[in-house]
């Protein structure tokens, strides 16, 4: 349950740091999961999802490895984002009672190599139009700074959309954000780090010995509809708390009720084709 002391600090500051969410037991089940469903995929493709800005931040090869859409993978995972105790933080935050999927993904970040994000937003890659969008970065493993952990610019929501460089993934130049003046958030498995859309953040390479591993989720008040339609994804428009009163408002076109977007036709034609390319940008 969000108290009064965690909204204010994240209205002043557009994060959360909401410790033990989820007992230790609890997200150890949860690596294990996912660290099971990457291994299935990378016997069949390739799950690497490295941002091309990333060598801006470090000259060594890297890698991050990932997964679109984890509910349909795994039941476990789909039990995990219909949580009352991740959803009803994430209602308070957004000041509604409903809560709606825009997508979530999936992040390991392999032993000292593990890549870096560049400092950015994420309202580039799908801007709503009232910006009630926000992500829950659940951590499944210990995040300290050795490994990589969410880096943070506290109050940086406020100032609204920064100008971005879009080759190589959405990000913020290096000269004038680099990732190591921003806030580390460490965190222990089973936190939950809840941020803006708006809010500056990113992170930096894991040169642990151990893998660093997330389930990132981004959600949305139902009657904020995209301002772009961009990102798509298989899952997108899900509740996860509530109910739409819109009736699909904020849905991708295709996506609503009566809609074409069904399940057969996920995998191909145009359709496909477009949330394929959405797909593989991270955020």
């Amino acid at each position: 349950m969000l108290t009064q002391d965690q909204l204010d600090f994240y209205k002043e500051n557009g994060y959360l740091h909401a410790k033990g969410v989820f007992t230790a037991e609890e997200a150890a089940a949860f690596r294990q999961e996912a660290h099971e469903l990457i291994a299935r995929l990378q016997a069949v493709k390739s799950v690497e999802a490295t941002w091309e800005s990333a060598k801006e931040v470090t000259m060594t090869k890297t890698s991050l490895l990932h997964c679109h859409d984890v509910q349909f993978q795994s039941a476990a995972f789909a039990r995990l984002i219909t949580d009352p105790r991740l959803t009803d933080i994430a209602a308070g935050i957004i000041g509604s009672p409903n809560v709606q999927l825009h997508h979530n993904k999936l992040f390991i970040k392999p032993p000292e190599k593990g890549s870096p994000f560049p400092m950015h937003q994420d309202q580039p890659f799908f801007p709503h139009d009232k910006d009630s969008m926000i992500a829950a970065i659940i951590h499944f493993d210990d995040a300290p700074l050795e490994k990589g952990c969410v880096r943070v610019v506290p109050g940086s929501y406020k100032n609204g959309p920064v100008p971005h460089l879009k080759e190589g993934g959405w990000h913020l130049p290096l000269s004038e954000y680099p990732v190591d003046s921003a806030l580390p958030c460490e965190a222990k498995a089973g936190d939950v780090l809840f941020f803006s859309y708006l809010t500056i953040h990113g992170s930096a390479v894991n040169t642990s010995s151990e893998a660093r591993t997330t389930l990132l989720i981004q959600m949305r008040d139902p009657l904020d509809p995209p301002s772009v339609l961009t990102h798509l994804s298989r899952g997108q428009g899900m509740m996860l708390r509530g109910v739409d009163p819109s009736v699909g408002i904020a849905t991708p076109a295709g996506n609503e009720p009566g809609g074409q977007m069904g399940a057969g036709q996920m995998g191909g034609g145009q359709m496909g084709a477009k949330m394929g390319g959405e797909m593989g940008k991270a955020t």
